[in-house]
């Protein structure tokens, strides 16, 4: 049957897109060359921890989205939606192996006027250089000509309560303003707003600008965090008197290091057709070398607070409460918790941890134990551990019974623990 929309790759990006299509009433394939998460999806259940519930995956059903490992599924759709991952590879650069294998299975089912969009976190120049390549090459047409073809970046935040897809600015990129006003078309069906940019790297940029600022402004506050530990200034009262100005200012929080799906991207470790040699963002750089020591500053807190109660770090018994990279989320992407996990290891410390969000946790291909119950583990644990601050830790009951407490998120009440 024919479809007016296909989502390519149904992961963190893919899923609420297809949610929101297929609650705007638009005909949805998801398709998936993995074919566990089509299983799943197909059974009712979600396959990733968040963003979407079981109840959320019914619904969609229910409404006619159809999940698919079927390639052939993808030529008879009027607009397809490339939503691969595209993690950072060991050399720095984006790996786009999904998007260039989604391409062509796309490709050679292409038919004329289908709009292609992008929405992979991209570096500028993809959409116009490896995939429209893949593209053309795959299917003898021309973009901007026989197809559309047009970039948009994914901008949901998982577990925000306020914004969600129809409320959050949809920014494209097309190919040519034909490409552009069919993306438009495309978009302006999902959300209130569609931000029309120059061209498709502009819009790739957009995603690039967005990514590194925060991972600048969190590097800040987290050197704000070492520094005022030193001079003994309480970090967590300087932002709450500095986010009362009413311009300039946006409030960041430290923490023990950066998770996520968005990952900071510098120019100067793009391949050279989008890279401007000699110009590195030398900020972006900067924030990920300080961001990515947060965990190792946690251990040396860690052992200098067990020290000063007369404790050594090795055989100490370390609770590590949350371990994913975002509050009230199973979501454990990138999470710093398991360098830190690791790092008490090394250091000869026994550690167990608590998530309400994860059943189960292995670090080292070895499961970490799970505490069953909060307070009895924080009270037998030499030091616990404040790494998520998820709703349902009660911060004020968990300082009277933990013999140590480090938060490293200042959510806990003033003096009711050791803050990072």
């Amino acid at each position: 049957m024919p479809a007016d929309l296909a989502v390519i790759g149904l992961g963190h990006l893919g899923l609420p897109l297809a949610q929101a299509a297929v609650a705007a009433g638009i005909d949805t394939i998801g398709y998936d060359t993995d074919p566990r998460p089509v299983a799943e999806l197909a059974a009712g259940h979600s396959p990733l921890d968040g963003p979407l519930t079981a109840s959320d995956v019914r619904r969609m059903l229910s409404g006619g989205f159809r999940p698919t490992t079927n390639p052939a599924d993808l030529g008879r759709v009027r607009t397809a939606v490339i939503c691969a991952p595209t993690p950072l590879g060991a050399d720095r650069t984006p790996d786009l192996t999904a998007i260039g294998d989604a391409a062509r299975a796309l490709a050679a089912r292409l038919r004329p006027h289908t709009t292609v969009l992008l929405e992979s976190p991209a570096a500028p120049g993809t959409t116009e250089g490896f995939l429209r390549t893949v593209l053309e090459e795959g299917s003898g047409l021309r973009a901007g000509r026989d197809f559309h073809l047009a970039y948009s970046p994914g901008r949901l935040d998982p577990g925000n309560r306020t914004h969600g897809f129809a409320n959050t600015p949809k920014v494209i990129g097309g190919l040519t303003p034909a490409c552009t006003e069919s993306a438009a078309a495309f978009y302006s069906r999902l959300t209130d707003k569609v931000v029309r940019a120059r061209g498709p790297r502009e819009a790739e940029t957009v995603k690039l600008l967005e990514t590194n600022f925060r991972h600048v402004n969190i590097a800040l506050v987290n050197e704000m965090a070492v520094l005022c530990h030193d001079l003994g200034v309480d970090l967590w009262d300087v932002i709450r008197c500095a986010e009362t100005k009413p311009f300039g200012f946006q409030a960041f929080r430290p923490g023990p290091g950066v998770g996520g799906h968005g990952v900071p991207m510098d120019p100067s470790y793009l391949p050279h057709a989008g890279r401007t040699p000699g110009h590195p963002l030398r900020m972006v750089g900067l924030a990920q070398e300080i961001n990515s020591r947060m965990p190792q500053y946690v251990i040396q807190r860690s052992a200098t607070l067990l020290n000063e109660h007369g404790k050594s770090a090795r055989g100490a018994r370390v609770l590590l409460l949350g371990v994913t990279y975002k509050p009230d989320l199973a979501d454990q992407q990138s999470s710093p918790a398991t360098e830190i996990a690791c790092r008490l290891m090394d250091l000869g410390a026994t550690v167990s941890y608590h998530d309400p969000y994860v059943p189960d946790w292995r670090v080292r291909e070895q499961p970490v134990p799970r505490a069953d119950s909060l307070y009895e583990a924080a009270a037998n644990a030499d030091l616990t551990v404040l790494l998520q601050h998820h709703r349902t830790y009660d911060l004020q009951g968990l300082a009277v019974k933990a013999q140590l407490l480090l938060d490293t998120r200042g959510a806990s009440p003033a003096g009711a623990a050791y803050r990072l």
